[in-house]
């Protein structure tokens, strides 16, 4: 393995009933809050009252920000950074999944920014400072709950940037399962695409002997398969709700993908697919994610096999490992179909008039992929695979 330094500061509060620890967690950053959040979920279920009532009992100011986007948008950073300059904001609590978290990221570093935020996510600035922050997560995907990490839309421009900074690690993340009850199936299938793909990202770099960290990618992977069939049919079911939070945290926390480079080039496509029609960000990955696979079979192809044989349960017996690989490849299609996931870019409406811009938009910094480097007519040649 390559080596590495390991680093993640985050206090993850885990469990049911621990909103209660806002009363503990917040009185250690300050007074005046401002309180992140998307549509209007956490009313309907809720939990924006239970909240406002912890924090009232703890004597805290409390500014709003409401309608944070899917994919979340410059322009919304900029206006939460404008109200915690103006009200003199101490700490940010954000109270959502992976979009709210990644928006308040970027509005805790543009809170002590005096340029325009987004040249911190095009990394023309590096991050001096930020606001602290926590979280209450109300969606399992992302893992932004306990990482630094922040994707954010500029949907003037038509791009998509990640960006990270250590300085944007939340203080603190609230997770507790109940707070996942009322997330419907079609967004729970889509956390569920979204934390595998973050495990596949990892699990495919150039490495060498990484065989704990196999199997540990390789568990989870399982542990999600065969989790996920039986939550969604069974919506309010505590324990798969339990696990599949879990997953979804540890996908990408850190502890996966140490001792290597992930590859991440099917988010940077997907990234640039929903810069340009806004697409759910999980529901480009399962559509691009197996092209992906398809398109670098030839590269190491014993790699694939071996998740094919590990998760899949494919039996290599007289098979090739690209015939072993291929078939594993199959079998996750046919799992993620099975959720109710969609395959081709057309079940969004998707065709071939505007890949071109979509490959340049992937291309703005380059060549990419570190299990194996993508050029522009790989990515083409993915896309149009993917129609």
């Amino acid at each position: 393995m390559d080596n590495f330094t390991f680093y993640n500061p985050t206090k993850w509060i885990f469990g049911k009933g621990q909103l209660e620890e806002l009363k503990t967690e917040v009185p250690k950053y300050g007074k005046n809050v401002l309180l992140v959040y998307g549509g209007g979920s956490i009313k309907r279920n809720g939990l924006y009252d239970r909240v406002l009532s912890l924090l009232k009992e703890i004597d805290v100011q409390v500014h709003e920000l409401s309608g944070v986007e899917p994919n979340p948008r410059i322009s919304t950073v900029r206006k939460g950074a404008d109200i915690c300059k103006r009200e003199g904001i101490d700490f940010i609590l954000a109270v959502g999944g992976g979009s709210v978290i990644d928006c308040t990221k970027a509005i805790a570093a543009a809170a002590k920014f005096d340029g325009d935020p987004w040249d911190i996510v095009m990394k023309k600035v590096e991050v001096e400072s930020a606001l602290p922050f926590g979280t209450v997560l109300t969606h399992a995907a992302t893992g932004s709950e306990m990482n630094a990490g922040s994707v954010i839309t500029n949907w003037e421009t038509k791009e998509k940037v990640s960006w990270k900074s250590p300085l944007v690690f939340p203080k603190f993340s609230i997770c507790d399962p109940t707070h996942t009850f009322t997330v419907p199936k079609d967004q729970t299938v889509y956390g569920i695409v979204d934390m595998m793909t973050h495990i596949f990202e990892q699990y495919f770099h150039d490495a060498k002997d990484t065989p704990l960290q196999d199997r540990m990618c390789e568990g989870a992977l399982k542990t999600i398969i065969e989790t996920a069939p039986k939550l969604i049919e069974d919506l309010e079911n505590y324990q798969l709700r339990e696990t599949i939070m879990f997953a979804g945290t540890i996908a990408l926390n850190g502890m996966l993908q140490m001792g290597y480079r992930g590859d991440w080039a099917t988010h940077n496509i997907e990234h640039a697919v929903s810069a340009v029609y806004d697409i759910p960000h999980a529901g480009g990955l399962a559509i691009l994610f197996p092209n992906w696979m398809k398109h670098n079979l030839h590269v190491r192809p014993e790699r694939f096999q071996q998740l094919a044989v590990r998760v899949f349960d494919v039996d290599p017996t007289g098979k090739t490992p690209e015939e072993a690989g291929l078939e594993g490849i199959q079998k996750l299609r046919e799992f993620w179909s099975s959720l109710g996931a969609p395959s081709r870019l057309a079940d969004y409406d998707i065709d071939d008039s505007r890949l071109e811009e979509i490959a340049d938009k992937a291309m703005f910094r380059g060549e990419f992929g570190n299990f194996h480097a993508l050029n522009r007519d790989d990515v083409l040649s993915i896309l149009k695979a993917s129609l």
